[in-house]
């Protein structure tokens, strides 16, 4: 059994629960190896303090769940069934009625919810295990690092590919379709998540997307990606010179990329987030731009692409060997440009090291 199950169910002895309801697809992953996501289908982990945990799956996912290494039960449901009646049954079978149960508050539907109780009206329900689900992603294991690397290497390819997409006249649509392509080929199965490209002004929106209009000379392009690898994501973003921007562009990127170099050297073990955020604002602020910098310096990232910890003002977590989390300082100018730079490290007993070493200086195409 993986060690990450065996910690969980010391878990349960200590404070006393019966059982745990894992329903988040990436948390199951990182107990069992395999992913899927269910829709509106039913996929849940059931594990005791006391006795093997079993899977209970949407029958179509019962043979991908054991090819991806699982080794315990795992009962499969039609859809003509009552998912939760069936799963109580087995539950039952397993470990009778369970009183005290720990769920995924943060992520677990008012309606499914309310599915259980139908099925057990006593049980209670004492324990977010959202929050021991952080704690134990925090510190990633030596051979979670080896996915984050592989992953952060198909990150790098994909800028290769996306640097040499743009041509005038291209859309921004047709990069991401070009880059995407490219990495299908590859034999990458999914992006982490959309594929960002965005040139001019319309990087000024950090959240947005590829635009159907062509992408024009002498502007900046911002390029935010990642992959999927052994169910492990990567998470990168490069910005880079089309032609010859303006010099209010090139000052942007500039201090952009000053206050990223300074939050990579100073992410070591000691330090605490809200600290490691500040170096990079400080920076940021000085320059002029501190009202254009809208968004936390980092989150952290694993088998999700956010995850704990988050590196931002009022966080006073201290940073440890082993956390891994995004360094992305980001300049938005409404109507002008915008600027992201950004590396997922994981921290090292004297500092950190990057997943992704794409250049950062400044790439012009012509």
């Amino acid at each position: 059994m993986k060690k990450q199950l065996q910690d969980l169910q010391e878990y349960l002895a200590q404070n006393n629960l019966d059982i745990a309801y894992i329903s988040k697809p990436s948390d199951i992953h990182y107990f069992t190896g395999f992913y899927s996501d269910p829709v509106e289908r039913i996929l849940a982990l059931l594990v005791f303090p006391d006795k093997d945990p079993f899977l209970f799956a949407p029958q179509l996912e019962v043979e991908a769940s054991k090819d991806a290494g699982w080794d315990k039960d795992v009962f499969g449901y039609l859809d003509h069934e009552d998912p939760f009646a069936l799963m109580a049954g087995h539950i039952k079978d397993v470990a009778g009625t369970p009183s005290k149960w720990g769920i995924e508050k943060d992520d677990l539907p008012v309606q499914k919810l309310e599915a259980i109780k139908q099925q057990f009206p006593d049980a209670q329900f004492p324990t977010n295990l959202s929050r021991y689900m952080e704690n134990a992603k925090l510190i990633k294991t030596p051979s979670e690092i080896e996915n984050l690397k592989a992953a952060g290497a198909e990150a790098d390819y994909a800028f290769t590919v996306a640097f040499n997409a743009i041509k005038e006249g291209r859309t921004e649509q047709e990069v991401v379709a070009e880059i995407e392509y490219a990495m299908m080929k590859k034999g990458v199965m999914h992006m982490s998540f959309d594929t960002i490209v965005q040139a001019g002004a319309n990087a000024a929106n950090p959240h947005g997307g590829p635009e159907k209009t062509p992408i024009e000379k002498n502007e900046l392009v911002l390029f935010d990606l990642g992959t999927v690898h052994n169910g492990y994501i990567s998470d990168a973003s490069r910005t880079v010179a089309f032609g010859q921007p303006d010099e209010k562009s090139l000052d942007i990127y500039k201090v952009d990329l000053e206050a990223q170099y300074a939050a990579m050297d100073a992410a070591k073990p000691g330090i605490t987030a809200a600290e490691l955020d500040k170096v990079a604002r400080d920076i940021i602020t000085k320059a002029g731009y501190g009202e254009y910098f809208i968004h936390r310096l980092g989150h952290g990232m694993g088998t999700s692409e956010h995850e704990f910890p988050s590196i931002m003002e009022g966080n006073d977590m201290v940073l440890k060997p082993g956390m891994c989390f995004s360094i992305e300082p980001g300049i938005y100018i409404p109507n002008v440009a915008g600027v992201r730079i950004e590396d997922c490290v994981y921290i090292t007993e004297d500092g950190c090291e990057p997943f992704t070493h794409t250049s950062k200086e400044l790439t012009y195409i012509k």
